[in-house]
């Protein structure tokens, strides 16, 4: 008997059948998600407590009324686990009332340094603390602001990120805004070592609303938040601070510390920020990532390969097939369907739940919106 084996056509073709299945199971059995996994890391969260008597806005953080708030976890390198944790220390804790949004910081520094002083000059050109906040989750139409150890203030306003052709509105000045800072040592002495630096802010809810509905957030209200420190390297020349430079004379580049890792190094990533849950009725309140927020984030997917895709064809493409993804996919046991409509030069992707049929689109210019809403709304 001869011991090699033998093969009729029909073997060939099921082998290349059963090659097929097994790499088609392979390419699904695949996180859609890979290539793009610093983007998709789960943001921060934080249960902001409502409080009767707001705190007293002079920088100082440990008086009581801010014993009802929890400091947040230390912040992180912007670009979270792909760099090294940072090596001083930032916290935050937040409350509400029904006028303003209160935030305190501490930011850890033992040499404590601010240059700038007039209002709108770019603060983070010194070592700064910045807050962004978009109000109705969408990444369009948020605030910025940043605080130095002067307590100088620069603060803005997008109608879209500056990745989507979005403008800074300079000249917006939030009305009623309050901050005060204190020093845990001295300014611009580096003959000594500080502890450090606080700020206590008031953020009224009418200057971060826009027209003349004001917003003030409800029970379980969601928004989105992010917080940065700006820290440069510097040394003692002269009695001052000055900035390090490399050997071109350009200054080394700065540190970006936040509290919700945007997993790169761009600030300007509104859905990247972290999830802040306005609560009034109790204090043990516990974070679930809304089921709408599951759902978004195949949108942002979508988002992020279609313009993966113009960069490297300078046109938009509907083919979910070529992003590796399905027409339905499972989440939370909900059967959701998919789909892209595109042109040349713009996109809009749809997921729809196929029970209550509520559709959320983005677009090319990021912007996300829900495109129906239940018949009880």
């Amino acid at each position: 008997m001869n011991s090699r084996l033998s093969f009729t056509p029909n073997h060939f073709i099921r082998i290349a059948a059963i090659g097929l299945f097994l790499n088609s199971f392979t390419v699904c059995a695949q996180s859609p998600f890979k290539g793009f996994e610093n983007l998709f890391a789960i943001p921060k969260n934080y249960i902001v407590n409502y409080v009767k008597v707001p705190p007293l806005i002079d920088g100082e953080i440990n008086d009581p009324i801010w014993q009802q708030a929890q400091w947040t976890d230390d912040f992180k390198d912007i670009e979270g686990d792909l760099k090294p944790n940072p090596a001083l220390q930032t916290n935050v804790k937040m409350l509400w009332d029904d006028s303003c949004l209160y935030i305190a910081a501490r930011i850890i520094d033992p040499n404590v340094w601010a240059n700038i002083k007039q209002h709108d000059e770019v603060v983070f050109h010194d070592n700064d603390f910045e807050v962004f906040i978009n109000p109705n989750n969408t990444t369009h139409q948020y605030f910025e602001l940043e605080f130095n150890a002067l307590n100088t203030v620069f603060d803005l306003f997008l109608n879209k990120p500056y990745r989507n052709g979005g403008n800074a509105m300079f000249g917006w000045n939030p009305e009623g805004l309050q901050s005060a800072v204190k020093i845990q040592g001295s300014l611009n002495d580096p003959s000594d070592k500080d502890k450090g630096w606080t700020i206590e802010i008031a953020i009224p809810f009418k200057a971060i609303s826009l027209g003349n509905d004001i917003q003030v957030p409800k029970d379980g209200t969601l928004w989105r938040v992010n917080f940065s420190r700006v820290e440069w390297d510097t040394k003692a020349d002269k009695g001052k601070y000055v900035k390090l430079k490399d050997h071109k004379g350009n200054n080394l580049p700065e540190h970006n510390w936040v509290w919700s890792p945007q997993g790169i190094v761009n600030m300007h990533y509104p859905e990247r920020w972290g999830y802040l849950q306005f609560n009034k009725t109790s204090t043990n309140t516990v974070f679930n990532l809304p089921y709408s927020e599951q759902q978004k984030r195949y949108l942002w997917l979508i988002y992020y390969q279609e313009k993966k895709w113009y960069t490297q064809h300078q046109v938009y493409q509907q083919s979910l097939t070529l992003f590796g993804l399905p027409d339905e996919i499972k989440i939370d046991d909900h059967l959701n369907t998919l789909q892209i409509e595109a042109t040349s030069h713009q996109f809009m992707a749809f997921i729809t739940d196929k029970n209550d049929h509520i559709t959320w689109v983005i677009n090319q210019d990021g912007l996300v919106s829900q495109l129906n809403k239940k018949s009880n709304e």
